[in-house]
C-alpha cells in the first residue's frame, strides 16, 4: 500500500464503512460439459464481480452448513445472524408479511402457488400454474380474501399477492398451530396432500383440519372462476388450486440493528425475503420496476440501495437478486448466464455510485475541512446455488467477496473456483455478518 492510499486511509479510518450485500438467489452451480467443464459464472462475462474479487477478499460459502441443500429462508436468515435451528417457524409468514398481510401473535401463515389440479384424480399436474402471473394474480387473491370457512367461521382468512405465481395466505383466530404438514407435493404430477400435524397436541390437530377445510374451499372458488374458464377456453392450465406449504408464525427475534448496531434497509420484490428482513425489523424499500423476475429493473434496485446508504441514513443495505434463481429452476443454461452478465452490470452501477458518492465528500473535506469520509464496502454471495442441470437448490458452497477501495488476497475472478482459492477459505453464512464487521471496523457484540 503507498503512503499516499496509507494516509488517506487514515483520515477516513473514524468513520465505520456503511455496507452493501447483494446475494444472488441460486448464484452457484456445478462444472457443465457444454461449457468445457466450466460453471455459469466463469464464462459469464463479469468484469465487475471480477474487479470486487481481485481488490478484495474472497472464500467459498456453506449459507447453513456443508452439504445441506437450504431454502433462501433459512440461509438468509443464517448470513444475517440469526440461527434457523433456533428461531426458524417456516416460510409461510416470511412471505405473508412481505405480501402486505399483518401478523399478530397466533396467527398462522403459508407460503403459497396457484397451481393446476386435476379435478378428478386428485393430481397437481402443475405446482406453478403460470410464472408470468401478475396480470392474474392479484385479481384471484381478491376474490379468495375473507373466505369463509363453513366449519370454522371462527377463523378468519386473509389472501394477499406476492409475486409471480406467488400468494401469501393468513389464518387467524384462537387455538392455532404451525406443527402442521402442507398440501405441496412439491413436485409435478403427483397427488395434493393432506395436512397432517406434526405433533400430538390438540391445537396441532385443530388446525389440521381448518387447513384441510381450507385447501378444499380455495380449490371450489377458483374451480368455476372466471379467468379460469377463460383459461380453459384458451387452452391453458387453470390456475385452480393453492398449494400451501411452509405453514409458519411470526418469529421473536432481536432486531438486526439491536443484532449488528447497524440501521439496515433491504431492496427485494421477492416477498418471502422482504418478510423475512422485516421480521428482523429491517427496512424495505420499494425500487420503481423492480419485479423478482426476469423484467425487473435491475438498475433502479441498484440505485435505491445506493441512495438509501448515501443519503437515506442506512448503514447497511440488503439487495436480494431472484432472476438467476429461476434460471436455474427453469433449466435454462443460456439464461443463467445472461442474468449473471445483467447481476455484473448492475453491480458496476452499485460500484460507480459509491465510488462517485465518497470523491465527492473527498473533495468537499479538501474545500471545507468538512468530517470525516464516508467510506462503503461491498459483499457479494448467493444463498445457495440452484445448478441449471439439477433445476433446484443443491448443496455446493457459493463464492463470497468483500471489497473496499484497499485490501485483497490473490483471487481475480468471481466464480466458485476461484473463490476456492481465497484467503477466508471455506466458512458458513453465520461467520458473515461477524466478518463484516470485522472488516468495516465495526465491534458490535451478539446479544
Amino acid at each position: 500500500m503507498g503512503q499516499q492510499q496509507q494516509e488517506q486511509q487514515q483520515q477516513d479510518s473514524s468513520l465505520p464503512d456503511k455496507v452493501i450485500l447483494v446475494i444472488v438467489d441460486g448464484v452457484g452451480d456445478v462444472t457443465i460439459p457444454a461449457f468445457g467443464d466450466r460453471t455459469p459464472l466463469q464464462v459469464a462475462h463479469t468484469p465487475n464481480l471480477d474487479c470486487i474479487a481481485a481488490a478484495g477478499l474472497n472464500g467459498l460459502v456453506d449459507a447453513v452448513e456443508p452439504g445441506l441443500a437450504c431454502g433462501s429462508d433459512t440461509s438468509h436468515m443464517n448470513i444475517l445472524g440469526y440461527d434457523p435451528r433456533k428461531y426458524y417457524r417456516g416460510r409461510g409468514a416470511f412471505e405473508s408479511m412481505g405480501a402486505g398481510l399483518p401478523m399478530a401473535p397466533g396467527d398462522i401463515a403459508f407460503k403459497s402457488n396457484f397451481a393446476t389440479l386435476n379435478t378428478a384424480t386428485g393430481i397437481v399436474e402443475k405446482r406453478r400454474a403460470d410464472r408470468q402471473f401478475e396480470h392474474l394474480g392479484p385479481t384471484l387473491c381478491d376474490a379468495l380474501d375473507g373466505l369463509v370457512l363453513p366449519s370454522f367461521p371462527q377463523h378468519a382468512v386473509s389472501v394477499k399477492y406476492a409475486t409471480e405465481h406467488r400468494c401469501g395466505v393468513v389464518v387467524r383466530g384462537a387455538g392455532l398451530s404451525d406443527a402442521i404438514s402442507g398440501t405441496d407435493p412439491l413436485k409435478d404430477n403427483l397427488p395434493l396432500l393432506k395436512v397432517e400435524p406434526l405433533d400430538d397436541s390438540a391445537e396441532a390437530q385443530h388446525t389440521a383440519a381448518v387447513v384441510n377445510e381450507l385447501s378444499s374451499e380455495l380449490h371450489k372458488l377458483l374451480q368455476h372462476h372466471p379467468i379460469n374458464q377463460q383459461r380453459r377456453a384458451e387452452g391453458k392450465a387453470p390456475a385452480n388450486c393453492v398449494l400451501l406449504r411452509g405453514c409458519g408464525s411470526r418469529i421473536s427475534v432481536p432486531s438486526f440493528e439491536q443484532l449488528h448496531g447497524m440501521k439496515a434497509c433491504l431492496v427485494a420484490p421477492t416477498k418471502i425475503i422482504a418478510g423475512l428482513g422485516m421480521s428482523f425489523d429491517i427496512q424495505p424499500l420499494d425500487a420503481p420496476g423492480a419485479t423478482g423476475s426476469y423484467d425487473s429493473h435491475f438498475a433502479s434496485k441498484a440505485a435505491v440501495a445506493c441512495g438509501a446508504l448515501v443519503n437515506g441514513g442506512f448503514d447497511f443495505a440488503l439487495l436480494h437478486i431472484k432472476a438467476v434463481d429461476d434460471t436455474g429452476h427453469d433449466r435454462m443454461l443460456a439464461m443463467k448466464v445472461k442474468f449473471l452478465e445483467v447481476v455484473d452490470r448492475m453491480v458496476g452501477h452499485i460500484l460507480m455510485r459509491l465510488h462517485h458518492a465518497e470523491q465527492q465528500q473527498r473533495q468537499q473535506q479538501q474545500q471545507q475541512d468538512t468530517q470525516p469520509v464516508q467510506r462503503y464496502t461491498i459483499c457479494v454471495t448467493g444463498d445457495h446455488s440452484t445448478p441449471v442441470v439439477f433445476g433446484d437448490h443443491s448443496h455446493e458452497p457459493v463464492p463470497f467477496a468483500m471489497a473496499q477501495l484497499v485490501l485483497g488476497d490473490a483471487v481475480v475472478a468471481f466464480d466458485e473456483l476461484s473463490a476456492s482459492k481465497g484467503c477466508l477459505g471455506r466458512f458458513t453464512g453465520a461467520g458473515i455478518m461477524p466478518l463484516v464487521k470485522q472488516f468495516t471496523g465495526r465491534a458490535v457484540e451478539p446479544l
